[in-house]
């Protein structure tokens, strides 16, 4: 109950200082807008852009059209919002892996993540999951650790490519635990997580908006929370640290601009935003999947953004992640 009152209270004080920053707001938008979202459709961040954008356009009065442009881990599609004009009419809906972990990952980058975006607000954030097929014998992170430990190089695990969030919180894990597990890299969350569903691969992280519905119908197996603590929403399942003291892995969801987009429009989204996820329609539809609403001012969310680059860069460097 704490933890909501102190987001209600951020809320209030972000959506105030956004109204005052939009007084003179341009006559924007005109017509619709178009958010590219560089991960497959059904991922954890298409869900919850879906859902902040449609309250977006109810109370913009222009539709916001995602497009979903999955390849390279995001890298693709980020590069078409990075080339975009800066009019406000092309806006791009990433995950933190996008914005801090691939430039870490990747030596030549085709675009900079500080200097070719505007920010513009965080969302929300999710939890993780370690999750395994209904039919394997794992009842819990150990219970991973441990057949790694039997059968090393046996297990595998499944990933929205490298760099990706699932990649980098299995080899967090892996170092953690000690143990080896192939990574086998898809071309998103969604598939890698289905192909866990069915057996085909033995484990896997996934942020819970992506996976929650599998779980819930029982085609999917929960057997760890990446959080400090158990989950709200799937209390039953053991954390991660209660076998790996110390591990803890989420991730957020930020909607960014092209660099040079004007203050002005970068002010009236960032309006938008805030105002759609303290809608308690938009808010409860997000907690139902797993998210929690961070909403941020452009400010914020450079520094966020820096601050993780940094933190990613000494953490890879750690445990060895790397483009495959």
């Amino acid at each position: 109950m704490r933890r909501l009152r102190f987001w209600q209270v951020r809320l209030a004080l972000v959506l105030a200082a956004a109204a005052q920053s939009v007084a003179a707001q341009p006559d924007y938008p005109r017509k619709p807008i178009l958010m590219v979202v560089p991960l497959q459709a059904a991922s954890a961040v298409d869900n919850a852009a879906r859902v902040v954008a449609q309250k977006m356009s109810e109370n913009m009065g222009q539709p916001i059209v995602i497009e979903n442009q999955p390849g390279a881990a995001g890298l693709i599609g980020a590069e078409r919002v990075a080339k975009a004009a800066p009019d406000g009419y092309t806006i791009g809906g990433f995950n933190d892996s996008i914005m801090t972990m691939l430039p870490n990952v990747h030596a030549k980058m085709p675009w900079d993540i500080l200097k070719d975006f505007e920010p513009v607000s965080q969302v929300a954030s999710m939890e993780w999951a370690l999750v395994a097929s209904p039919g394997s014998a794992y009842r819990n992170a150990g219970d991973v650790i441990a057949a790694a430990k039997d059968r090393p190089g046996k297990l595998n695990y499944s990933s929205g490519g490298a760099g990706s969030p699932q990649h980098v919180a299995m080899e967090m894990f892996k170092t953690g635990g000690g143990v080896f597990i192939t990574h086998i890299p898809y071309r998103g969350a969604a598939a890698a997580a289905l192909d866990v569903a069915s057996g085909q691969v033995d484990a896997s992280f996934s942020g819970l908006p992506t996976v929650f519905t599998l779980i819930k119908s029982g085609k999917l197996k929960a057997i760890g929370i990446a959080s400090p603590k158990r989950s709200a929403v799937l209390p039953e399942v053991p954390t991660v640290a209660e076998f790996l003291p110390g591990f803890e892995f989420y991730s957020s969801f930020s909607l960014v601009a092209p660099a040079g987009t004007p203050r002005e429009i970068v002010a009236r989204l960032n309006s938008e935003v805030v105002k759609a996820v303290a809608s308690p329609e938009v808010r409860d539809k997000l907690v139902a999947q797993g998210f929690s609403v961070v909403a941020s001012s452009p400010a914020d969310l450079h520094k966020n953004t820096k601050d993780q680059l940094e933190r990613y860069g000494k953490l890879f460097k750690k445990i060895g992640v790397k483009a495959e």
